[in-house]
């Protein structure tokens, strides 16, 4: 028996905190343990290492060619710099000392904060992070092998007073508040290469002992190769790293079982576009966090690294295009891997259809363009849920595969598969992954490669999965330690297997190989993150706003720029290209959600205004161009322009510059109340044409025959007209909402409707993210104080409501009912100023349905009313777009929006999120004025057999008006549409716009909107030779039933779509 035996299974514990004190980085042992000899050598000071610096005025980031000409100063480690979010130059020259001669030599330079290393040159070489977290990155390699006389090296260093994650704790501190940061080193270092090698290998070794399972012979050999390492090692005599290194490479050596559990490993720094920093921030990241990684590469060929997003690529085109321009070759080499086919990551909750397809036409058509090809793999690791609509826009965009991990944070049920089909709304499938290590942002640690079996749901039919790599979020990426670590751990007994690989391999093997993968139809629900349907209420409708603007402006261009020979309108293709990609640039899925700093919003708000003011232009020139005859008289009547692509009567208000042409005209005119607006009736205005309203035709109209009107009866408030009778209580709630014609009250006996609920709303960690189930616990209903009539008809009847909701904040409420319609619009304007609540509209009808419909992208989307199940219970807040219906057989009610995306109904009461006021990460969420619109509108028949469709687009989309007067006889009086759909009343025109590389084609996008087959005849007035159908990247789809036919003798089309079917066409002239 051995004098000192080891007993190390008998106190094994004791072992493992041995072996975790040997390599951990703890002050109480460093001066013994591994961190003792990591390093051979360090000297800084002058006249080794000289500073100079230069701060940036303001909040400027100057570029290298503006700072390097500008007075430095000398400096001195220990300089403080800052605020937050300034910017400070440094000018260093290094003259390495005979003493290093032989030896590899490092720059160690620690700000605090981030930092880009510049060649004297003015190329950018790699980014640093300094601080003491696990993100920590301050070293830069000057020479692996120093001579005995090296020559001076000048170079910079441009700081960023900021971390990696913005200016400190978000949910304690405001992000723009003055921080300072300090230059906590600048020294000369030279590394112990063979110690690094034993500090690498026994992270991996002491990790396996602690994670594998105890009962484990794996764990066990890895707990006695690790002690003995610790017994071998002395730190006073380096030759013991040998012999400590033998003892680790022998565990090494061997290897894993072929059968075992194959992992695709992806380097990655997922940088948020914009979150805990502002967008121009991120525009550095960007090139600190890739710079790095090409660094990485030279070292590492076996390293491969994905980076997503069009937009983070574009930026470092235009600021680094030397930067780009060694990505590109990476990328030919296969190291540097575009993926992902989108602009940005974006929200999949609130864009509409037509955003997402043009995240991907902008995203794809880059990647083609500068890396020579499109992405397979659709890649959003981080995101706050997964349309319905999604797989066949993806298909759609030439890609076939999907990948994220976000749904590992439900926090009421855990998603049940890892590698599985996912099927969308139309029968569409992408094959989908969500990595079993449940995180983009591994370390290359064992534990995370074991979690890759223990949580793989699908492991029956899938014995691989991928695995992603690298500091994440605030970018950052893969790490020296961590690519060490990943060699070590790529073929070694207890743990799988792991190659370095490009995720299409991964996905291509998996459908090679997998056995009957389970598939998952209809949306992911994200079962976290619910505020986001909410929060930043104005970001959600300028995002609303700016996508039916584009719409409208392209429609209109496509016709001035197409509808004639002699036209001379010029299509504005790059204003276009450039606004569509501001749009998708807010729709990040931590801006348009509601989830970043307020300097966030700022840069933002300026983005929408230069997107509206932009939009608004065009869409009014290309009118102009469009009902511009030569015979027109300007200022002598007007002219409407439906957009839509169905007929609709409305009712609009005269612009002022035709006041006295329409005043004393008819008693069918009505002056509104609120400022003075003369209102007309206009009706059977047909879809996609221009309709003339002239005095002539206002002069001859009689009073409507049932005209809307108001009365007021002690504390009753009715508002009537043919369709419907409307009964309000002295707070403004509805009593009765009651259908004349079908004779039907849709108020139960002794409740109540349009009723405001505030809502305590505080979420367990995430303050803008969230809304927890709990919160509708506790609430208080809200009364108004003031009730009166404002307009008495005949066009349009209403009442206004004052509802105090605290001493800080009111909702005005006007309430219209007009005389062509039974839809009652509720047009509100609140000033908030709460401290984390929420404001709820509610609706409570006689209706009983187990589900309630709710508008998608490209369609509906249907979620159940009750909660049997805890999958039921966690959708008690989803979101929804233009509308919510519920609907029973032979009847049903629609609440329609025109910004508002957070929706709920439980049993037959239907709610809107309003408004909440999160603290963190913006302080000053949604403080200030609001303007927004709701509407009820009932109607006959279930959702299917109904137009809520249409309602829901016309609500959000007025008729647009010219103050022109086009003569009679002129062609564009005839009210021949420019576009007509026919036949099928569940088709909806979406979009119409110039093809994308040929300025002799336009695109028509059309969509199955309620779910069943359809028939649709497409007619256009504007002159085509050739017509196909093409994928949203406009190439043509090579399915040999394309379900297209033009009909003998007739311009018309006849196209074919399966339920919620997403068709696009591309007309030559």
């Amino acid at each position: 028996m051995q004098h000192h035996m080891s007993y190390l299974q008998k106190h094994s514990d004791i072992t493992r905190s041995r072996v975790n004190n040997f390599v951990n980085d703890n002050h109480q042992w460093k001066d013994v343990n591994i961190q003792a000899v990591l390093y051979d050598l360090r000297m800084g000071g002058e006249p080794h290492v000289e500073l100079e610096m230069w701060s940036a005025p303001g909040q400027e980031r100057p570029s290298f060619e503006h700072a390097v000409k500008q007075q430095f100063r000398p400096v001195k480690v220990g300089q403080m710099m800052g605020p937050s979010w300034t910017t400070h130059w440094f000018r260093v020259l290094v003259n390495i000392p005979k003493q290093f001669a032989g030896l590899p030599v490092e720059f160690h330079f620690d700000p605090s904060c981030e930092a880009m290393v510049w060649s004297n040159e003015g190329e950018p070489i790699m980014g640093l992070t300094g601080g003491n977290g696990g993100e920590r990155h301050v070293e830069y390699l000057l020479t692996p092998c120093a001579k005995q006389e090296e020559e001076p090296r000048k170079f910079y260093v441009e700081v960023a007073c900021n971390g990696l994650f913005g200016n400190g704790d978000y949910h304690q501190h405001p992000q723009d508040r003055a921080i300072y940061y300090r230059l906590s080193s600048a020294d000369l270092v030279s590394p112990n290469k063979a110690a690094w090698s034993l500090y690498y290998d026994m992270q991996v070794i002491s990790e396996m002992a602690s994670r594998l399972p105890r009962e484990s012979p794996r764990s066990w050999q890895a707990l006695t190769a690790a002690n003995d390492i610790v017994n071998v090692f002395e730190h006073s005599d380096l030759s013991t790293i040998d012999r400590a290194r033998e003892i680790a490479d022998k565990f090494f050596a061997t290897e894993s079982s072929p059968a075992s559990h194959q992992v695709y490993a992806i380097g990655n720094c997922h940088i948020d576009t914009a979150w805990l920093w502002p967008f121009a921030e991120t525009r550095r990241k960007t090139a600190r966090s890739w710079s790095t990684q090409l660094k990485l590469m030279e070292d590492f060929e076996e390293y491969r690294f994905a980076a997503s997003q069009a937009q983070q690529f574009e930026w470092l085109k235009l600021d680094y295009p030397s930067l780009f321009k060694r990505i590109q070759e990476k990328a030919q080499s296969g190291q540097f891997i575009p993926i992902g086919g989108t602009w940005v990551e974006m929200d999949c909750n609130l864009p509409s259809g037509e955003s997402l397809a043009r995240q991907f036409l902008l995203g794809q058509r880059f990647f083609k363009q500068h890396f020579g090809h499109t992405c397979d793999v659709f890649w959003l690791p981080d995101t706050f849920g997964y349309s319905s609509q999604l797989p066949q826009i993806v298909r759609l965009a030439g890609a076939k595969y999907f990948f994220t991990q976000k749904l590992s944070w439900n926090n009421i049920n855990k998603f049940p598969n890892t590698t599985f089909r996912w099927i969308g709304l139309d029968g569409s499938s992408v094959l989908t992954h969500m990595a079993p290590a449940e995180t983009y942002s591994a370390q290359c640690r064992p534990g995370e490669l074991i979690d890759s079996i223990k949580k793989h749901k699908d492991i029956a039919y899938s014995n691989e999965s991928l695995y992603l790599f690298g500091n994440g979020d605030g970018g950052g990426g893969p790490l020296r330690a961590m690519l060490e670590r990943m060699r070590r751990m790529s073929d070694v007994d207890g743990i799988p297997r792991v190659k370095q690989a490009h995720p299409q391999e991964f996905y291509k093997h998996v459908d090679k190989t997998a056995r009957e993968l389970v598939s998952w139809k209809g949306e992911l629900y994200f079962e976290l993150h619910r505020g986001t349907y909410t929060s930043q209420s104005n970001n959600k409708l300028w995002n609303r706003q700016s996508e039916f603007l584009l719409r409208d402006a392209e429609l209109l261009c496509t016709i001035a720029g197409f509808g004639s020979e002699e036209s001379a309108f010029a299509y504005p293709a790059e204003e276009f290209t450039r606004l569509w990609k501001l749009v998708c640039l807010n729709q990040f899925h931590d801006v348009v959600p509601g989830s970043a700093i307020n300097m966030v919003y700022r840069d933002s708000d300026k983005i929408y205004e230069d997107i509206i003011a932009s939009a608004n232009s065009i869409r009014q020139q290309a009118l102009a161009s469009i009902c511009n005859p030569k015979d027109a008289k300007h200022l002598k009547g007007l002219t409407v322009f439906n957009t839509t692509g169905w007929m609709r009567s409305d009712i609009v208000a005269v612009p002022a510059a035709l006041y006295s042409q329409f005043a004393e005209l008819s008693s069918a005119v009505q002056i509104r109340s609120h400022d003075n607006a003369i209102l007309v009736p206009v009706t059977n205005v047909p879809g996609c044409a221009l309709q003339p309203v002239s005095a002539n035709l206002v002069r001859a109209m009689q009073y409507p025959e049932h005209p809307a009107c108001v009365a007021q009866s002690n504390d009753t408030f009715t508002l009537e007209n043919r369709f419907v009778c409307v009964l309000f209580n002295s707070n403004g709630q509805i009593t009765s909402f009651y259908d004349k014609k079908e004779r039907r009250e849709l108020v139960p006996k002794g409740s109540l409707s349009n009723v405001f609920e505030l809502y305590d709303d505080v979420p367990l960690f995430w303050d803008a993210w969230d809304i927890e189930i709990y919160s509708l616990e506790k609430y208080q209903t809200l009364n108004g104080a003031v009730v009166v009539v404002v307009d008495q008809g005949p066009l349009v009847a209403s009442i206004s409501v004052r509802v105090p909701i605290s001493d800080g904040s009111v909702l005005t409420q006007t309430i219209s009912l007009a005389e062509h319609s039974p839809r009652l619009d509720f047009d509100c304007e609140i000033d908030w100023h709460e401290n984390r609540k929420c404001l709820k509209v509610a609706f409570t009808w006689d209706i009983n349905s187990d589900f309630a419909t709710y508008e998608t992208q490209y369609g509906v989307v249907q979620r159940p009313t009750h909660r049997n199940t805890t999958w039921d219970m966690a959708k008690f807040e989803v979101c929804a777009h233009k509308f919510a219906d519920l609907s029973e057989f032979g009847y049903g009610v629609a609440l329609l929006n025109d910004c508002k995306y957070g929706h709920s109904t439980l049993e037959n009461t239907m709610a809107l999120t309003l408004l909440r006021a999160p603290k963190a990460p913006d302080e000053h969420c949604d403080m200030g004025h609001h303007k927004f619109r709701y509407a009820i509108y009932p109607h006959t028949g279930s959702f299917n057999e109904s137009s809520v469709v249409r309602e829901a687009y016309q609500f959000n989309v007025p008729l647009l008006q010219l103050p022109i007067e086009i003569p009679p006889g002129n062609e564009l009086t005839s009210n021949r549409p420019f576009f007509s759909i026919s036949g099928a009343r569940n088709v909806v025109l979406d979009t119409v716009k110039r093809a994308e590389d040929d300025e002799q084609s336009f695109v028509v996008r059309l969509y199955e909107a309620y779910g069943g087959h359809a028939r649709a005849l497409l007619t256009s007035r504007l002159s085509y030779s050739d017509v196909a159908k093409v994928n949203l990247l406009e190439e043509p789809l090579r399915d040999s039933e394309d379900g297209i036919s033009a009909l003998a003798h007739s311009k018309a089309l006849e196209i074919s779509f399966k339920p919620f079917e997403v068709v696009s066409l591309k007309f030559t002239i």
